[in-house]
């Protein structure tokens, strides 16, 4: 009985090893990689080097469909934003139509100079738009104030803003053919231990955006934090916890 108990367990772990995705990953260069996580969806993540933090990876997403992509959050500059672009565009074979960024960070919109430059249309929270018209940064083109829908091909692309949490202005974005959530930074990866940069946020209003995102989207399969790893509804969990323990 007891070797069977054995070979059970050592097949139920080769079988649950099995089952882990696995995940296609493109090596751009030494500081952007992009990961495909769906049929028509990647994420791009770029690193930077940022005072305090040392060499800081950040993501961001592409969703795809037909010839057409959009993109949500930049890299961290202009430069970085060029390699992602001239690969989506020059190795993908694809046209960049829309960009959106999840607020007025540089790890999310510091490539809008280039951006634009590109006559890509540019979509954000009003308050974003307020932010980057007041520290003299890029401003993006168009804005909304509680949602906004878009559509790649004839897939809808729904922006939220469910309230202040990692900043004043930090938005959703939902993808519902695919089950995609991209929170950014307001959501934190499993190895987060605190809420991180909040100095831009409100700390008080955290805890109920959060609530807000775990009763509107509880059919998320996929949920891509800011920073780290992505996952499912877990991330969500678990940084509501971290808001408890501010």
């Amino acid at each position: 009985m007891k070797k069977l108990v054995v070979l059970f367990l050592m097949g139920f772990l080769q079988f649950s090893a099995l089952a882990q995705p696995v995940y296609r990953i493109v090596k751009i260069s030494p500081d952007i990689q992009l990961i495909k996580i769906s049929e028509n969806a990647w994420v791009h993540i770029s690193w930077s080097e940022v005072s305090g933090y040392g060499r800081t990876p950040a993501n961001g997403l592409i969703f795809v469909q037909g010839k057409e992509a959009m993109v949500f959050d930049s890299p961290w500059n202009d430069a970085l934003t060029k390699d992602l672009f001239s690969w989506i565009t020059d190795s993908m074979k694809l046209k960049i139509t829309g960009f959106v960024p999840n607020h007025w960070h540089s790890d999310c919109m510091g490539g809008l100079k280039f951006i634009q430059s590109q006559k890509i249309k540019s979509y954000a929270n009003s308050m974003t738009i307020d932010l980057a018209k007041s520290k003299k940064l890029p401003v993006p083109d168009h804005g909304f104030k509680d949602s906004l829908q878009l559509k790649l091909g004839d897939k809808l692309i729904c922006c939220y803003y469910l309230g202040a949490a990692h900043s004043m202005d930090n938005i959703v974005v939902w993808i519902p053919s695919e089950k995609i959530l991209f929170p950014g930074c307001m959501v934190k990866s499993m190895d987060a231990r605190d809420l991180g940069n909040t100095a831009d946020g409100d700390l008080t209003a955290y805890h109920k955006t959060i609530e807000k995102l775990t009763i509107k989207f509880p059919e998320a399969k996929i949920v891509v934090p800011g920073h780290g790893p992505f996952g499912g509804m877990e991330l969500i969990r678990h940084t509501k916890e971290l808001t408890s323990k501010k």
